[in-house]
């Protein structure tokens, strides 16, 4: 049985050390935009901004209560909402945010990653227009080009038309 088992990723502490700081660096992410920060602690706290995000394009009472008990700080949640209420995020349905990669730390070789929230629009991706399929074609049998007739018989059917 899994009493008091949470899901997602532990990040190699206990739960309530884990929960502080997913809670610190989703603060952290959105009140500077960007952070610098390992691969797996990015990629856990990428839910958790995702969630924010979309309550403050929202943008009621209980989402503003909701995003102030998940980030913990009013003024950050009251900028996410303000960035949200300007339409910053209004075209996108979700992929608020977006990682990359630096390479490893020289210490311990752990994955260092930039993560930042997405600002520029979205393009639609334009369809492609399918390609043509290729179909099989038989080629015709080759016709044989008609043997004409020699000159001397064309002048003797010549003559025998005019003679009749």
């Amino acid at each position: 049985m899994r009493h008091n088992k949470k899901r997602g990723m532990k990040l190699g502490t206990d739960a309530s050390h884990t929960k502080a700081m997913k809670k610190s660096l989703v603060t952290a992410l959105l009140a500077n935009d960007r952070i610098k920060t390992l691969e797996p602690r990015a990629k856990a706290i990428r839910p958790d901004v995702d969630k924010v995000i979309t309550w403050a394009k929202k943008g009621d009472l209980h989402s503003r209560r909701l995003a102030i008990a998940k980030v913990g700080d009013k003024e950050v949640v009251r900028e996410v909402f303000e960035k949200a209420a300007q339409g910053m995020w209004a075209d996108r349905n979700g992929g608020y945010t977006r990682i990359m990669k630096l390479g490893p730390r020289k210490g311990d070789g752990a994955e260092v990653v930039i993560m930042e929230l997405v600002t520029e629009a979205v393009t639609p991706k334009t369809k492609a227009e399918p390609k043509a399929t290729v179909t099989k074609v038989t080629p015709a049998p080759a016709e044989e080009p008609k043997a004409e007739k020699p000159a001397a018989e064309e002048a003797t059917a010549e003559a025998e038309e005019k003679a009749e």
